[in-house]
Formats: C-alpha cells, structure tokens, sequence
C-alpha cells in the first residue's frame, strides 16, 4: 500500500464534503453494515462521516483511507437523482 494511493482518496473525498453518502462497512462474520449520512470532514489518516440521526443510534462515525483502498469500506455519493460509487485501486 503506497501512501500516495492514501493521499489520492484523501485529496477524492475532500471533493465530496458536505454531500450524503452511503457507507457499506464489513461487520465481521459476513455481516454488511449499511448507514446513510453527511461526509462532514477529512483529516490526514480518517474521514468523519455524520449519520442521519433518524437511522442509526450515535452520530458520527469514522473509517481510515486504508479502509477504503482496501475495499473492507464501500463508498457511493448520493448527488440527487444520481448515485456515484467511488473506487479506488493500489497500483
């Protein structure tokens, strides 16, 4: 895993602050977890995301880039009547 493929979804989702997305997280056990929320802000090594307060029982949730390149987090923004999954490979 090379840090520049780090810094590339870092630089991906920094576009995206402010908009809904849908998070599918590996749960363990062949479990999928599902939420709904606002990207709220991207730090150097995590990015926060605020969920609908309606849906899920705490408020913010955070997943490193790691995370995402290595797929165990899926990622689709939600822009209204259009949905973009992002992906990201290691080179």
């Amino acid at each position: 895993m090379t840090k520049n493929s780090l810094n590339e979804i870092k630089k991906s989702l920094e576009s995206y602050v402010g908009e809904k997305i849908v998070l599918k997280a590996n749960g363990g056990r062949r479990k999928t977890i599902e939420r709904t929320g606002i990207l709220e802000e991207t730090y150097p090594s995590v990015f926060i995301v605020k969920l609908d307060e309606n849906l899920h029982s705490f408020e913010r949730v955070s997943y490193s880039y790691a995370d995402v390149l290595t797929e165990t987090v899926e990622l689709t923004v939600c822009r209204g009547k259009e949905n973009v999954r992002l992906t990201f490979q290691e080179q």
